[in-house]
């Protein structure tokens, strides 16, 4: 089970689509899953954050997402999942990657999901999701289609640099404790 290391934009991998896992527990789908969960695990420990990560990820051209969602909440693989439906209500937020962690992205996401997957034990499930959960199923999904969130900024100017952003939120929640 050991920690993989997570391609970098510009490694062409990430613009790939990912194969559908044909058997669930063939030997080389679980070992993928344990990496994606020990690096996801790593990743959380030496950067403070992180939720999930998909297999491409990790140079693993099949279609599995890790989700660990801190401290608690939902914890596990989904295998070949695909997006049934969408609401047309959106959200606007932030959204960074694991590929790019020094790079944050304006995206407008759909504000609520439901995913069809398959479990670890091959058993069909659908997770409903809203909000920040929404955004990271979708974001995650997107990179089994070889999409990173560059592509889905707003505009040409939604981009911003972590240590930027993290200024600015620090200014912005200072001023409006000055107000209250």
């Amino acid at each position: 089970m050991p920690v993989r290391e997570i391609l970098q934009l510009g490694n062409p991998i990430l613009w790939e689509h990912s194969a559908p896992i044909e058997d669930v527990f063939a030997e080389d789908t679980l070992a993928v899953i344990r990496d994606l969960d020990e690096t996801l695990a790593d990743f959380h420990r030496t950067h403070g954050f992180g939720r999930a990560i998909a297999a491409p990820q990790i140079g693993y051209l099949k279609r599995i997402l890790f989700v660990r969602m801190q401290p608690t909440g939902f914890c596990g693989a989904l295998i070949n999942p695909i997006i049934t439906s969408a609401s047309d209500e959106q959200i606007e937020l932030w959204d960074d990657c694991f590929s790019f962690p020094d790079l944050l992205v304006k995206v407008k996401r759909a504000k609520e999901i439901e995913v069809a997957y398959l479990d670890q034990r091959n058993q069909p499930q659908i997770i409903h999701a809203e909000g920040d959960f929404s955004e990271l199923l979708q974001h995650e999904i997107d990179h089994l289609d070889g999409i990173l969130s560059i592509q889905r900024a707003i505009s040409s100017t939604s981009f911003s640099t972590r240590q930027e952003w993290e200024r600015a939120e620090k200014a912005n929640n200072r001023s409006v404790k000055a107000r209250l």
